[in-house]
């Protein structure tokens, strides 16, 4: 079958256009879907996950619950202003019930079990903060070994969005997200708002997708809140789908252009905390300005039309 991929997430509406893009993919083998606090609470982002795959056929797809708060500091506040009360701008009720129960398991564990079982190495998407990513790799350093790559929705190199300097999945959890982009040596892909925003769709994708059958009706009747913030965001009525920019990349790698930056994260308490700092000066180590950091993949520019349609074919069925 085509990639084999974990995605850990915080439902959502971008992660429920995630999710759908790799759910309805015929080349992705989903093997679970594991849940983590962000954007609701976690009871709410556990359910949002297992309705959401409930509505795209795919009761095969194991999901376990996983962190409820962050590692180190509690988080000041969620996204429902973005998102809605529920995650999914309040209309969570017109997905159907989840068949499948809950893992017993908890989401480090299920991660575990399927790397191990495995017979090849398994991209991960987390498109939350990375909290379960973190408990991952620091509970069992030998899973890296099967992770082909995380790709990463998160960060930012010029901006944020939760503060000035900080993006909301990164800013969640910052100690998390610097033991993950930093101290762990695992391939990574990191996909900021510099690109997501740059990809936002219009109100005539939009129709399509709503046009394209039951699935994309309910998919596109999940977005109103969300829509109405990136409508007061840009001027205008579009809509960013971060996460499913970065599951697009894990899907099809390559689909975005990435550079290799140096790459830390601010776990300060002061106004720049969570700030991904993205090196472009290219400086060498022997200069006295180089700074600390990982390399890693930073996506920074795509075919915006080929990845808005792209996503879109996988939505609607035209890739089948």
């Amino acid at each position: 079958m085509g990639t084999k991929l974990i995605i850990d997430t915080d439902p959502g509406v971008d992660d429920a256009l995630a999710i759908a893009l790799a759910a309805l993919s015929p080349d992705v083998d989903l093997l679970g879907v594991t849940s983590v606090f962000g954007n609701v609470p976690l009871d709410r982002t556990t359910s949002n996950a297992r309705r959401l795959l409930e509505l795209f056929g795919r009761a095969d797809v194991p999901v376990a619950a996983g962190a409820a708060r962050p590692l180190v500091y509690s988080k000041p506040r969620d996204a429902k202003e973005v998102h809605g009360g529920d995650g999914l701008s309040g209309h969570s009720y017109t997905l159907p019930e989840a068949t499948r129960p809950l893992e017993e398991r908890d989401a480090v564990r299920l991660m575990l079990d399927l790397l191990e079982a495995a017979d090849e190495p398994v991209t991960i998407a987390p498109i939350g903060p990375l909290t379960n990513i973190a408990a991952l790799l620091a509970a069992h350093p030998g899973a890296a070994a099967k992770i082909a790559r995380l790709v990463i929705m998160g960060g930012g190199v010029t901006f944020g969005n939760s503060t000035t300097a900080a993006e909301f999945n990164i800013w969640s959890d910052p100690e998390s997200a610097r033991r993950v982009l930093v101290e762990e040596d695992v391939p990574v892909v990191l996909v900021p708002l510099d690109l997501t925003h740059r990809c936002a769709v219009d109100a005539d994708w939009l129709a399509k997708l709503a046009a394209s059958g039951p699935i994309g009706a309910t998919l596109e009747g999940l977005t109103s809140t969300y829509r109405q913030h990136y409508t007061r965001v840009f001027g205008e009525d579009r809509m960013v789908m971060h996460d499913a920019v970065a599951v697009a990349e894990a899907i099809s790698p390559g689909i975005l252009h990435t550079e290799t930056y140096r790459v830390d994260v601010d776990c300060g308490l002061g106004p720049a905390r969570g700030q991904t700092l993205v090196d472009r000066r290219r400086l060498g180590e022997d200069d006295p300005q180089f700074s600390p950091g990982r390399p890693i993949e930073v996506a920074m520019d795509t075919d915006l039309d080929g990845l808005r349609g792209f996503v879109l074919d996988r939505l609607t069925g035209a890739a089948r």
